[in-house]
């Protein structure tokens, strides 16, 4: 059985790709190493090997890629571009943070090839449904663990299986499931068996005790039954009826339960598994907020140092990193800009030992990923510190490089009293830095060029220490020269020195910004500002999950006791707010299904735990967790329930975290997934889990249920 079918197998393209082609791989000028690659028979790995070198090989699956580029599209790429003409490379960009596979063919008809056959295969595995995504997912067991690769599997080869699969089973139980699946009783499972074999493995005992309690006949889930179950336990309310019908049109892979509009407990679990099935609401992941209220009632999802792949002192300056950032949705990206040696700014972080990009090929990045992913505006924050001649070129690149996106002039020619809205902004990249005077004296041609020392600090470094400003008297106001032509091009993002929120209230002007580093941010607020794309950890997760909804267009409507300038809201006192009404959330931790081995040692097997953390206004703060399950990441079950009271919904983060128990050291990290709280659906859900660099990592998920309740002063 072969899950793809034979027509993808069939496609001219996709056959020159499991023929197999030599490419080159280059990862840097002089590193161009040739390599011969391959489609497996599954039609989702590729494989290659050195075509000297001994029994060594790489594999990886076509879900892993996101994109292919055509072209001189990557930095290495255009580094070798005399060499080897645009006709033969192509890039294979990785989700997450996976590092791209430059590769050069000897013919662009092979080129050609690949960069379709590629293509065609993402498509076909973004398209699976669940069903298909399954038996993909035993079919790739089956071809890992066929070693000798007759097409059968005897139980040696099937206890081996069952470790790379995190499973910890008895020999005696696992035999017996074996010799129940060996129907032709020839000690070995050929795909059909293993298949059969795999389900007993995977049956789910507790989908089918939440099954049996709402079937009359523990056979199927009559319509009515379904309704019951969505209305009750999913909290749907009215739209259960219709759902229902839906549900089962979708899920049921039985034609009898189909005829009798019916579900049986297959289609029940694969409606668990789906995304209508996910603890995060379907209707928040598009965009649905209101997009036409001022840019300043939005949080911005903003990169701190973007040029940097890696850390801060001696990393990669790159132009992917402002790829990657842009792709995820990030709509303000940093760009430190020092003079270089031959008139042409350049970007990297000043004072320390990380490389130096172009400012001009950074802007060109920009341009030409900046909708990628959203089409409301990118912020470009500049931290210029160049002399007034490369600030003039930096302008020039900037007007010509960006032509009609640059937003140079108001939008109705009128100085505003609030800025203009994420609808209006569409497709408009707007530039962040210092600016001479005001947009009201823009027409003031007797303007200096300079700026006086406070608005110097505007754009510091806001890594650097800050300390506090002496008394007025003892400043020496030194001037510093901006290009008036750089000027000019700021529009609503003016950066200006923060002198307290008092000052700022009496003063400040709608298009007048700050800029804090964490610390400082810490210090005028006592709450936790994440930022920063390159590094995965537990703020970006944070980041990506408050992030998530809306379509992940890179805004999100700050919740209305923050866009109130009335409101008299304190993170310290959260019941000081009108419209206060604290929540009780349980979460039932269920069970796990499959998750990924953190160790890849022959033979060791996970403990895993779950933890949930809480983030918000500082009464939110927590974490509950449940014990370990010794050696089981196959299917654990802990059915504990974890209790939390939420006093500011709207602002709280809600992070599932995965981790292998390990009494003598720190806990390994498994997997997790951040939500925002109000995203999360009630009822039986499963959590599909991502990894540390925030990518899914299939079919990975814990099945919880979850209620939301209003505190009442009794409970």
């Amino acid at each position: 059985m072969d899950p793809e079918g034979a027509r993808i197998q069939d496609d001219p393209d996709v056959k020159v790709m499991i023929a197999g082609s030599t490419l080159r791989k280059v990862k840097s000028r002089s590193w161009k190493k040739q390599r011969h690659f391959r489609l497996l028979e599954d039609g989702l790995t590729i494989w290659y090997k050195s075509r000297w070198a001994g029994r060594g090989h790489s594999t990886f699956s076509v879900t892993e890629v996101e994109a292919v580029r055509e072209g001189h599209q990557s930095e290495v790429l255009l580094s070798i571009a005399e060499e080897f003409p645009a006709d033969l490379c192509f890039t294979l960009v990785f989700h997450g943070r996976q590092g791209n596979l430059d590769l050069v063919a000897d013919s662009p008809e092979e080129a050609q090839a690949w960069i379709r056959g590629v293509r065609k295969l993402i498509h076909k595995a973004q398209t699976m449904d669940e069903k298909e995504r399954l038996d993909q997912w035993v079919w790739d067991w089956f071809q890992k663990a066929d070693k000798n690769k007759d097409g059968k599997m005897n139980f040696k080869e099937v206890k081996k299986l069952l470790k790379m699969m995190n499973v910890d089973m008895n020999e005696e139980h696992a035999l017996h499931l074996f010799t129940m699946a060996d129907k032709s009783e020839s000690d070995s499972l050929e795909i059909e068996q293993f298949v059969y074999f795999y389900k007993m493995l995977t049956q789910r005992d507790e989908v089918w005790k939440v099954f049996q309690d709402y079937s009359g006949d523990g056979e199927k889930l009559m319509l009515e039954e379904l309704e019951n179950f969505l209305r009750m336990e999913q909290q749907e309310g009215e739209q259960s009826a219709q759902h229902a019908k839906e549900l089962i049109d979708r899920y049921e892979p039985s034609e009898t339960a189909l005829k009798q509009g019916a579900m049986s407990l297959d289609g029940f679990q694969m409606y668990l598994c789906s995304q209508e099935g996910s603890i995060f609401n379907p209707e928040h992941q598009n965009l649905y907020q209101d997009m036409s209220q001022p840019l300043s009632h939005y949080f911005i999802s903003s990169s701190h140092n973007t040029y940097l792949l890696e850390d801060q002192l001696r990393g990669q300056s790159s132009l992917e990193a402002y790829i990657q950032a842009l792709k995820r949705g990030c709509r303000c990206v940093e760009v430190d800009c020092w003079d270089g040696s031959d008139g042409e700014p350049v970007v990297y972080h000043g004072h320390t030992l990380t490389s130096k990009i172009l400012f001009k090929d950074v802007v060109s990045t920009v341009k030409e990923y900046a909708f990628k992913a959203s089409d409301f505006p990118v912020i470009l924050s500049l931290e210029n510190h160049c002399g007034v001649e490369q600030q003039t070129v930096m302008a020039r690149h900037l007007s010509q490089i960006l032509g009609d996106s640059l937003l140079t002039t108001l939008l109705d020619g009128q100085v505003p009293q609030q800025l203009p809205s994420p609808q209006e902004l569409k497709g408009k990249i707007l530039l962040k830095a210092k600016k001479i005077g005001g947009l009201e004296q823009c027409l003031d041609e007797t303007l200096t060029d300079e700026v006086s020392d406070d608005e110097e600090m505007a754009n510091g470094d806001p890594e650097s220490p800050c300390t506090e400003d002496p008394p007025a008297a003892n400043k020496k106001h030194k001037k510093s020269k901006l290009s008036r032509e750089l000027s000019d091009l700021v529009v609503y993002c003016k950066s200006v020195h923060f002198h307290g929120f008092e000052h700022a209230r009496s003063h400040a002007k709608c298009y007048e910004m700050s800029s804090f580093s964490e610390s400082k941010a810490k210090k005028l607020v006592k709450e936790a500002v994440a930022l920063n794309f390159q590094t995965a950890g537990l703020e970006m997760d944070l980041n990506d999950g408050l992030f998530r909804q809306n379509g992940c267009c890179g805004f999100v409507l700050k919740p209305e006791f923050m866009r109130d300038a009335t409101s008299q809201f304190s993170p310290e006192k959260p019941e000081g707010r009108q419209g206060y009404k604290p929540l009780r959330l349980s979460i039932q931790v269920i069970s796990g299904q499959q998750l990924p081995k953190v160790n890849q040692k022959e033979g060791s097997i996970v403990d895993p735990l779950v933890r949930v953390e809480i983030y918000g206004v500082p009464q939110d703060q927590a974490k509950e967790e449940t014990s370990h399950i010794n050696n089981n990441g196959f299917n654990p079950v802990w059915n504990e329930t974890l209790n939390f009271v939420i006093h500011t919904p709207e602002l709280a983060l809600v992070r599932f975290l995965v981790e292998d128990y390990d009494k003598a050291s720190r806990n390994d990290f498994i997997g997790q997934f951040t939500l925002p709280f109000t995203c999360i659906q009630a009822g039986y859900r499963h959590i599909h889990l991502l990894s540390k660099d925030g990518t899914v990592i299939p079919p990975s998920s814990l099945f919880v249920n979850i209620s939301i309740s209003e505190l009442t002063s009794g409970s």
